[in-house]
């Protein structure tokens, strides 16, 4: 029995030792937590490397024109970078100076040798063989900053005219780094001031200020300082107030209406929705441009001479006597001064027959007759100015969401339109212009209209 005993405890033995041998490895608990450490590591890399072609491949980027976290870490792995460019708006009653700052998805994939990391490595591999980035741009930060007069006000004096730009360019210089200058773009577009200048009058302008811009040390070429024509005025426009608003890569019928009221002249621009506006207005009126891979008809018209200077000028023309002196029923009959516009004077001042208000008396007071602006008369006046130039309003204006800017926003404010004090706060909070709830003011022929502060 003992020795039976002693095998059994044997055999005992064996099986422990055997189990002990053939029992599976329990790792270290440290271990453990380093591999699921790495593999938390590999599943966010992957994730990131994801989300970030993604961000920076159309049709699936964000269609946000602002700079997002995506974008800041694509621009650390190289799959973007930040670049500049500055423009200068020659307005015809003062000059605009905007520096922008822009991230830009790559179009051709950085050597390996830029890389700081694996997942660098990775993403660009991806990149290369999967992807296309858009070379888009998404705006970081701007720079807005005027000067007046205009250019065209220094036609008898183009140097002094182009030394107007100097504080200009010295704005730009502070916001971008001084290592970019020679690659970044400097352009001067001149609207409608100059359009109405004599054609020697403003080509010794634009000779000046070339001169100035190309000792600037940013980049410049031959075609950096031009005239721009009344289209080209309505479509820039149009694309700036639609990509600031985020509705540009979206559906067609989402895009707004531009209506741009500048010194010298009015544009209008929007993208035909019915086929009724396509097949009547004139050819000369639509514009064939490509966005975002798609052909699109563009209707855009500028209105020279109906800017809120120049249509004040015809105005104000209209009831000018025999003597040069303007009778105007717009002005009230004790006004007498005098006003200048385009190197012509205006010696103004009330209407011959003058208009009053009977003002009845209150509190003891004696009732009296206040002289008053001819208001009725001085509408005709202006309605018959704006129907000398506007014809062929298409129909679909009626039932379109319309944004007006520049002189609108200003002259809107003025009159109580809209609140001056929540239109800048929600410019600092949203960083896009001002654009305000949707007003729905008496404009004859036009949709419901919104107000936006916005200079480009």
């Amino acid at each position: 029995m003992e020795g039976v005993r002693k095998r059994k405890e044997g055999n005992e033995d064996m099986g422990v030792a055997a189990r002990t041998i053939l029992a599976p490895h329990r790792p270290h608990k440290s271990f453990r937590l380093l591999r699921a450490f790495f593999y938390l590591a590999a599943f966010t890399l992957g994730t990131l490397s994801i989300l970030v072609m993604l961000n920076n491949t159309w049709p699936m980027k964000s269609g946000s024109h602002r700079v997002n976290t995506l974008d800041k870490i694509s621009a650390a792995l190289g799959v973007q970078e930040k670049v500049y460019a500055v423009v200068i708006d020659a307005g015809s009653t003062g000059s605009r100076v905007l520096a922008f700052t822009f991230f830009r998805s790559l179009t051709v994939t950085p050597t390996v040798s830029k890389c700081i990391s694996i997942s660098n490595i990775i993403i660009l591999l991806l990149f290369e063989f999967y992807f296309q980035a858009d070379n888009s741009l998404k705006l970081e930060d701007e720079l807005w900053h005027e000067v007046k007069p205009g250019l065209s006000s220094y036609k008898d004096d183009p140097v002094k005219g182009a030394e107007s730009l100097l504080p200009l360019l010295a704005k730009a210089k502070e916001r971008i780094p001084k290592d970019r200058w020679p690659m970044t773009p400097l352009i001067l577009k001149a609207t409608a001031g100059l359009r109405l200048l004599p054609t020697e009058k403003a080509d010794d302008l634009l000779k000046e200020v070339k001169k100035l811009l190309n000792n600037s040390e940013f980049y410049t070429t031959d075609k950096s300082v031009e005239i721009m024509d009344g289209r080209e005025e309505g479509i820039f426009s149009w694309f700036t107030v639609n990509y600031l608003l985020d509705v540009i890569s979206g559906s067609v019928d989402k895009t707004l209406v531009a209506l741009d009221l500048g010194g010298g002249s009015t544009q209008i621009t929007f993208i035909p929705t019915e086929s009724e506006t396509l097949n009547s207005v004139p050819s000369d009126f639509l514009s064939s441009i490509t966005l975002f891979h798609k052909d699109l008809k563009l209707f855009t018209h500028s209105y020279l001479g109906l800017g809120l200077m120049a249509g004040r000028a015809a105005v104000l023309n209209s009831h000018r006597d025999e003597e040069g002196v303007v009778r105007s029923p717009c002005v009230n009959p004790i006004i007498e001064t005098t006003w200048e516009y385009n190197s012509q004077s205006f010696d103004i001042h009330g209407p011959v027959n003058p208009k009053y208000r009977e003002i009845s008396g209150k509190s003891g007071r004696i009732g009296e007759k206040r002289p008053i602006a001819d208001y009725e008369h001085c509408y005709r006046t202006c309605l018959n100015v704006i129907k000398s130039q506007v014809a062929n309003a298409p129909k679909e204006l009626r039932d379109r969401e319309v944004i007006a800017f520049s002189y609108f926003f200003d002259r809107a404010a003025e009159r109580g339109l809209i609140d001056t004090i929540a239109a800048i706060l929600q410019d600092f909070v949203s960083y896009v212009m001002v654009l305000l709830d949707p007003l729905k003011p008496e404009v004859t022929g036009v949709g419901p209209l919104l107000f936006s502060r916005f200079y480009g």
